[in-house]
């Protein structure tokens, strides 16, 4: 159940982005790198299957482990308001790169250290695997982006 929340939270956003992407994205997106392209595409297969799959990130008890499920979830909250200010904004690519709250390129970083941190809180070290290839992937497509801008 935990897992299916999670990816809720991911997914939403990012529908209503489909119809509210940033005023010049598409030339940015010619110039992806093909293998961190990859990386973000094999790591998100992974994470959302995985978090799918496996009940570990569901509440067992609360102890003090249950630090990792809430981080996870805190940051994931910061991604909701991540999203929020954005589409605010005037919809820009310096918008959508931006940092927040002192996160940098809080719209990929935020999610890939949640899922980190959920994965953690399961002891699920395929999960935190899948978080660093997707980190990789994601992260850095984002990071060439906002050198590009």
């Amino acid at each position: 159940m935990i897992g299916l929340i999670f990816l809720l939270m991911l997914i939403i956003p990012n529908l209503f982005w489909t119809k509210n992407q940033p005023k010049g994205y598409e030339e940015y997106v010619h110039n992806e790198s093909k293998i961190l392209l990859l990386f973000e595409r094999i790591g998100e297969v992974l994470v959302t299957c995985l978090l799918l799959i496996f009940s570990d990130f569901n509440i067992q008890d609360i102890t003090a482990w249950t630090i990792w499920l809430i981080a996870a979830f805190v940051l994931m909250i910061l991604y909701e308001l991540y999203w929020i200010r954005y589409f605010k904004s005037e919809k820009t690519m310096k918008d959508f790169y931006s940092s927040f709250m002192g996160i940098p390129v809080a719209g990929a970083s935020l999610p890939v250290i949640a899922c980190g941190l959920i994965a953690v809180y399961g002891r699920n070290p395929m999960l935190f695997a899948a978080a660093a290839i997707l980190g990789i992937g994601h992260i850095g497509i984002h990071l060439n982006h906002r050198k590009e801008l």
